[in-house]
């Protein structure tokens, strides 16, 4: 995982409409900048559409969201539609991003030990420097926890 103060490392993925969308595109905003395993699983669904709750009010504060999986263009796509998520998901197939942010880690499942991606959040501030990190996030509280914190709160 990157540490708070450091410049946040530049990317450029397409989003779920195919559209190249590059960190650098939100300079002059703040970005939550969210890592999550696998699209239309219960907890991603249940942050994404955290995130779609909390969408207006982090709009108030000048914050955009993206999440990042690396599900398929089509894959986020459907995800978007299904649960009307009104912010960018980006496809990183090829760990581009994941593995820049430091995300990509050795996960235990069941006593099964993969690679995967460890559900983790990143608050980026308007020069682009990371302002927050948080490991390993609750896909219920996520949302709240970056919004009280933008409020003063935490």
């Amino acid at each position: 995982m990157l540490e708070v103060g450091t410049k946040a490392p530049e990317f450029t993925l397409c989003d779920q409409k195919g559209n190249s969308v590059s960190l650098s595109d939100f300079l002059g905003k703040k970005v939550v900048l969210y890592f999550y395993p696998r699209d239309n699983t219960p907890g991603c669904t249940r942050q994404a559409c955290a995130f779609a709750q909390s969408y207006g009010d982090l709009q108030s504060k000048n914050t955009v969201v993206i999440g990042v999986s690396k599900d398929s263009v089509a894959s986020h796509l459907k995800f978007a539609e299904k649960y009307e998520l009104p912010f960018v998901l980006l496809s990183d197939p090829e760990l581009q991003a994941i593995q820049a942010y430091g995300v990509w880690q050795e996960k235990k499942l069941y006593g099964k030990v993969s690679m995967g991606v460890v559900r983790s959040t990143y608050l980026i501030d308007e020069q682009g420097v990371i302002e927050r990190v948080m490991p390993k996030v609750k896909p219920d509280t996520n949302a709240a926890e970056i919004l009280a914190y933008l409020n003063g709160e935490g």
